[in-house]
């Protein structure tokens, strides 16, 4: 049995079994294949594409770093629903199948302790606080760098674990504007978590972005507010394991490998 047949009969099964799994409290983890496993299994992927998680038949679910019409990525989700676990998804696939000369992270989060590993790796380029003049030099240097990008190959993947506390950092705000505007088309890629308890307080944020990603959400009606459906039951994805994105008029759920 070849690799991506396994795994799509392990992600497969995983659907299935979602209901008990929730009603169990159970940790689907131990059951999840490892990331360099589901990566190794799809190398070489195209250059330009982020590895972001596995569809229950086994696929690989990628952006396209070359077509900036998905615009920045939110990924909405309660508390423990595995927002952070996803960016250290795509971290580490970065990590694994982009040379840094074409592809560069940066993190900005509270915990910074949580990604103290990812500073071994060439394509991280920082690991920085929302609350440090640090962040805000940062912000003012990947803005001139992409206004003034023509032709460059690079790209960075900026990664804002909650964006609410970035918020706080008046002096990030012009700059985040520009860079939620215009920078895919540049060759920045915003992609930013948010609880759904704090939709409604960043409502004038919220237009930016076209694409979203969702965890386990419980409130039916900020759910709504962040996602704008109610017919799809968000409760039902497995906190820490499992997203969803539209993807035309449905919804794809995916999951996230274990981490190595």
């Amino acid at each position: 049995m070849n690799e991506t047949k396994r795994f799509a009969l392990t992600f497969e099964t995983l659907a299935e079994l979602s209901p008990e799994i929730r009603s169990a409290h159970a940790d689907p983890t131990p059951a999840l294949p490892k990331l360099s496993d589901v990566l190794a299994e799809f190398s070489p992927l195209p250059n330009e594409a982020l590895f972001l998680g596995v569809a229950n038949d086994g696929w690989p679910v990628l952006l396209n770093l070359q077509d900036p019409v998905p615009g920045p990525i939110l990924i909405g989700g309660d508390h423990g629903s595995g927002k952070t676990r996803l960016l250290h998804t795509i971290a580490r696939g970065i990590d694994r199948q982009h040379p840094s000369a074409d592809v560069k992270y940066v993190v900005i989060t509270e915990r910074l302790d949580e990604w103290n590993s990812s500073n071994r790796f060439e394509n991280c380029d920082g690991i920085l606080s929302p609350t440090n003049i640090e962040t805000v030099n940062y912000f003012s240097s990947v803005f001139e760098w992409a206004h003034n990008n023509k032709g460059e190959k690079q790209m960075v993947v900026l990664m804002i674990d909650n964006l609410e506390t970035l918020i706080q950092l008046e002096q990030t705000h012009q700059f985040l504007r520009w860079l939620l505007l215009r920078g895919p088309a540049r060759h920045v890629w915003p992609i930013v978590t948010l609880n759904p308890a704090q939709g409604r307080d960043l409502e004038s944020w919220m237009d930016a972005f076209r694409t979203r990603l969702f965890g386990h959400m419980k409130n039916s009606h900020q759910n709504e507010f962040l996602t704008g459906y109610t017919t799809f039951e968000f409760e039902n994805l497995i906190p820490a394991s499992q997203f969803a994105m539209r993807e035309g008029s449905d919804w794809l759920p995916f999951w996230i490998p274990n981490l190595d």
